[in-house]
């Protein structure tokens, strides 16, 4: 939650009433809060409904490279979701039986999904945000 109020679209920390982000969703609605007392289809806050992001339009799509391979990606993505994307489903293997790994858990926990981003040695791809000119390194 970013401090605005779900229910009335008023910003807990300054006060101020939530803003129109029409250039953001492509439309009019209000991307940061409800309007105050408005309940959607789903039985819910307005500014919990999923149709407020009708019309949203994301972000042009950048490429890493993935072991000397152009990988899409498309804003917001981890470099595991985009590496299962391009249909990448294992980059390394274990010490012992060279087992093939890949993304597991997706949240962190297990290590499976180790790369190297721009030199920087075992990091897991389910957590590491993929940024435009990366370069990731498998083993």
């Amino acid at each position: 939650m970013n401090g605005v109020d779900s229910v009335n679209g008023v910003n807990s920390v300054t006060g101020a009433e939530g803003t129109d982000h029409a250039d953001r969703t492509g439309g009019t609605g209000r991307v940061d809060g409800a309007v105050s007392g408005n309940v959607d289809k789903g039985g819910g806050m307005s500014g919990a409904s999923p149709y407020r992001l009708v019309g949203a339009r994301p972000d042009p799509g950048f490429e890493v490279r993935v072991d000397g391979r152009a990988v899409p990606v498309v804003p917001g993505q981890t470099v595991g979701a985009a590496l299962h994307a391009a249909g990448i489903r294992t980059w390394r293997t274990t010490r012992f039986g060279d087992r093939r790994r890949g993304l597991f858990c997706g949240i962190g926990v297990c290590f499976d999904c180790l790369v190297t981003v721009n030199g920087v040695e075992n990091l897991r791809a389910c957590l590491t945000e993929a940024r435009p000119g990366d370069e990731v390194t498998t083993s």
